[in-house]
């Protein structure tokens, strides 16, 4: 479906200012495609745009939650989240520093009153995953006395719209995708019009009641722009993959995803558009498209590697897939992609190999066939899952993703995921805390049953669980999750070492060090991975 008609069909007042803000996991995630599109939309408008973007700041976001929750103030971390990965033996080591990346000095919320002084916006757009809804939260709330027009967007406010519009600092929230809401918006702003009833939007009124207005059709994603990443500083186009730093550029192929995993919110995604009926929301770029984009991108910013971060990328059609690799002949850069074993055959492995598929992550999530069929919603049985795992494996490099503490789990369930890791032939292995994430089926279990307030907010993807689990704690979780790579790869004859190496004391810390480095010592010592 096409989006309706802009208003102004040239552009806009040019002093019409819109700062957006990405709150950020510290030194996490690459440039983020959904404000990439958003910049290049505005200025297509003749809107200025800036961008406040946390990444480098190394504040503690758990922190921030407990402030917005208790009052209680918040500090820096150390490590930023791809390090505690490194200490955890879950990605190979590297070092930023090469590269010239070091986390700043300033204070984030003086530069962030700064800019916003400066650059005095019209409209302040935030956009945020559950994880990241609090430390926006706390920005905007350092700068209510400005009484700038605010809006959220992001997964979080599409499955939590009635939290976020309760916040004296939010003025609208966007439900859905976006891009043509945020452009209707800002013109109506520009032109002094109402914009009370634009689709998508949650409106606060100066009741301080929101209008719900209904959703808008869905954008089709051949007629978006070329990502604008000039918004963004020049090193964030650095990230690191398997020990090595690169000039790493995001190419946004398919949106959503067609499986039904009860951890994600793409079923729901899937069900809110269907129910609302504004179109499919899982759906693919054109190749042409793809091609255009990588092209332009990759000339721009002398890219290094390309990072496709669809949820399952092998979710092509076999002839979409053929296409994909004839055009990435030309290309030739080494790159990154997720999908799930299931989508895993010979004639794509070769294909993959042909053209020069750097690393392979899955989706393996748990271990013991009947759970995660019952629980996770994972049709896949464990022999099928090794055998399509391993056929990959031999040939490219994979990471494996593992969740534990679901809704039910016990101790003695993890170990059937740590045993079916033990199987596997891959680089690496992500082990995850669960975090009961709004618009999941899962979340709505674990409050079913008792186990998660109603209103909770997950804070961090690498804090404690918290879901109220009496067979399996939260301490009990976090340590399963440190030790995960000692328990998938070291003999069976030191679990019980390992073991006392989850516990986050003076001794365990000893005892884990000890086990990293024979781990490295075994695994990571040449920064290679041999495969047979």
């Amino acid at each position: 479906m096409n989006e309706p008609v802009s208003i102004l069909r040239g552009a806009l007042q040019p002093h019409f200012k819109v700062l957006f803000v990405y709150p950020n996991l510290y030194m996490m995630n690459m440039m983020p495609p959904s404000i990439a599109i958003f910049s290049a939309l505005l200025k297509q408008k003749g809107i200025e745009v800036a961008l406040f973007d946390t990444t480098y700041y190394p504040w503690d976001h758990v922190g921030m939650a407990m402030a917005k929750l208790g009052g209680q103030g918040i500090g820096r971390f150390e490590i930023s989240s791809d390090k505690r990965k490194e200490l955890t033996l879950q990605v190979r080591p590297f070092n930023l520093v090469e590269r010239g990346i070091t986390p700043k000095e300033t204070d984030m919320v003086d530069d962030f009153l700064q800019l916003v002084d400066t650059f005095q916006p019209d409209l302040i757009a935030v956009s945020a995953v559950e994880d990241t809804y609090f430390q926006g939260l706390y920005l905007l709330n350092q700068i209510k006395d400005r009484k700038i027009p605010t809006i959220l967007g992001g997964v979080f406010a599409t499955f939590a719209p009635h939290i976020a519009i309760e916040e004296s600092a939010i003025d609208m929230v966007c439900v859905g995708e976006g891009e043509g809401a945020l452009v209707e918006l800002c013109e109506r702003m520009a032109m002094g019009l109402d914009y009370s009833d634009v689709n998508n939007l949650w409106v606060k009124g100066p009741d301080g009641k929101a209008k719900v207005n209904p959703q808008r059709p869905l954008v089709e994603l051949d007629t978006l722009p070329i990502l604008d990443f000039e918004i963004f500083e020049e090193n964030r186009i650095y990230r690191p993959m398997a020990g090595t730093v690169y000039r790493m550029i995001p190419i946004e192929t398919h949106r959503g995803c067609p499986f039904t995993c009860t951890y994600c919110n793409s079923p729901s995604q899937n069900r809110l558009h269907k129910e609302n009926r504004v179109g499919k929301f899982f759906r693919k770029k054109s190749i042409t498209k793809v091609q255009e984009e990588l092209v332009e991108l990759v000339r721009r910013w002398k890219a290094e590697y390309v990072y496709f971060p669809a949820d399952t990328f092998l979710a092509w059609s076999n002839e979409e897939f053929k296409a994909f690799i004839e055009m990435y002949r030309n290309v030739r850069l080494p790159f990154w992609m997720q999908t799930r074993p299931e989508t895993i055959t010979e004639e794509a492995v070769d294909m993959l190999k042909s053209v020069g598929c750097h690393r392979v992550s899955l989706g393996i999530e748990h271990g013991n066939e009947q759970f995660r069929r019952e629980v996770v919603d994972r049709q896949i049985a464990n022999e099928e899952l090794i055998k399509r795992t391993n056929l990959i494996g031999r040939h490219i490099p994979v990471s494996v993703n593992n969740i534990t503490g679901f809704p039910t789990e016990t101790r003695e369930l993890a170990f059937d995921t740590i045993r079916l890791n033990r199987e596997l032939i891959v680089d690496t292995m992500n082990c995850y805390t669960f975090m009961p994430y709004h618009g999941t089926p899962l979340r709505t279990l674990a409050v079913t049953l008792g186990l998660l307030d109603d209103n909770a907010v997950t804070c961090s993807l690498t804090a404690a669980s918290i879901l109220k689990m009496p067979q399996y704690s939260p301490r009990e979780i976090t340590g399963i999750a440190r030790c995960f790579s000692l328990y998938a790869r070291l003999p069976e004859s030191l679990w019980p070492t390992i073991r006392r190496a989850e516990i986050d004391d003076e001794e365990g810390n000893a005892v884990f060090a000890d086990l990293r480095e024979q781990y490295i010592a075994n695994y990571f010592n040449d920064g290679k991975v041999t495969f047979s």
